[in-house]
């Protein structure tokens, strides 16, 4: 098993969310099993952009959060610690070339018909082009292309 996640999935990892208690099993199987989870730079940078929003997100009241920007600091620690201790996260760079024909590729077959973002057919294609087989999200739209690109995906 071939492991790619997006930022939704980590943000639920490292802070205190919805999905929060599924991340926390499915990092731990990951652990268990020695599995290595790709991570690109989009989602490294997006995480960071994904924290801050929390923070904000939480003092404006747009959601029932509780993220200060101590805890997004934790949560950035976190995966900065878990990328450069490379057990079992990996920060994997696809090649640019084959990545743009896989985007092009899934935005041609699918985008007009379903409506998929931008960043979901960034982060299917880098696992396609990766060669992963499963893809771990909480966001239900990234799920469903990655069901229709053939990945295995967490319930």
């Amino acid at each position: 098993m071939k492991v790619f996640a997006d930022t939704n999935f980590f943000t639920n990892l490292w802070t205190n969310l919805s999905d929060s208690a599924e991340a926390d099993r499915l990092w731990s199987f990951a652990g268990e099993a020695e599995l290595v989870v790709a991570v690109t730079r989009l989602v490294n940078l997006e995480y960071t952009n994904a924290l801050q929003r929390l923070v904000y997100e939480s003092k404006h009241g747009a959601q029932a959060l509780n993220i200060t920007s101590e805890i997004a600091a934790v949560a950035r620690l976190e995966m900065d610690q878990a990328l450069s201790g490379g057990k079992n996260l990996h920060l994997a760079v696809p090649d640019e070339s084959i990545l743009d024909a896989t985007f092009e590729s899934l935005v041609y077959r699918h985008t007009a018909t379903r409506g998929f973002r931008t960043a979901d057919i960034l982060h299917i294609a880098s696992a396609l082009v990766l060669g992963c087989d499963t893809f771990w999200s909480f966001d239900g739209r990234a799920k469903k292309l990655a069901k229709l690109e053939g990945l295995r995906v967490n319930p």
